[in-house]
């Protein structure tokens, strides 16, 4: 999932085992190990015309994620939607989206692929559940409808940008909406409850204003005077 846009040319290659080195970036501080401290941009390996790197701990965790996304589905249909295993396997592909950013800041092992390949797990993980939730009727079907034409618009501007030379990194807001969304998924797979409702509605809230933020700045991106580089 991106923290800030950064525009421009890619940065010259990290090519130093320095620069690979899990404190190359500054103390790791608990605050930056949790991933709260983002100072300082996105690491350099993760930039355009950086090498995928594929072979990285963080991103072998990525891979195990995906493979476990059609455990998730077979398990939901399985059972009608509603199930403790279908919902613990969901909360255990969400929560290894925390696990890689921890391995990579602990381990140094960032990378271009990891970078890509973050957001797509996420996307396609709430796209699970929402599939799951709108065929039982778990969840509000407007809401859901509205999560999910958001993820299907913020893969093709994600592409649109990648192919003109932006790089489409998370925002803020971007981060905090995930988490509600998320657990609303999570909760009604175990129980028909009001709270898992209102999780959704203000993790849809969120990613709406994160959006905006998103054209915003794909706007001014595309405004800007082309460079000679």
């Amino acid at each position: 999932m991106m923290q800030r846009d950064h525009l421009g040319s890619a940065p010259p290659p990290a090519d130093s085992s320095a620069a690979r080195a899990p404190f190359a970036r500054g103390r790791l501080t608990a605050r930056r190990l949790l991933g709260i401290d983002r100072s300082g941009g996105p690491p350099p390996e993760t930039q355009k015309g950086q090498p995928l790197r594929p072979l990285t701990i963080p991103n072998v965790v990525s891979y195990l994620r995906l493979a476990l996304l059609p455990v998730f589905l077979v398990l939901a249909f399985r059972s009608g939607g509603r199930d403790v295993s279908a919902a613990l396997v969901f909360w255990t592909i969400a929560w290894m989206d925390q696990l890689d950013g921890l391995l990579a800041r602990v381990t140094g092992q960032y990378s271009r692929l990891g970078a890509l390949l973050d957001p797509l797990t996420d996307r396609a993980l709430v796209l699970a559940g929402v599939v799951v939730c709108f065929e039982f009727e778990l969840l509000p079907r407007w809401a859901l409808i509205v999560l999910a034409a958001r993820e299907l618009f913020m893969l093709a501007l994600s592409q649109y940008g990648l192919r003109r030379g932006m790089d489409i990194t998370i925002n803020m807001v971007g981060r905090w909406a995930v988490w509600p969304v998320m657990f609303a998924i999570f909760l009604t797979l175990l129980v028909d409850s009001w709270v898992a409702d209102a999780s959704l509605y203000l993790g849809v809230a969120l990613t709406v204003w994160a959006t905006a933020i998103y054209v915003r700045d794909g706007i001014r991106f595309h405004g800007r005077p082309s460079s000679s580089t």
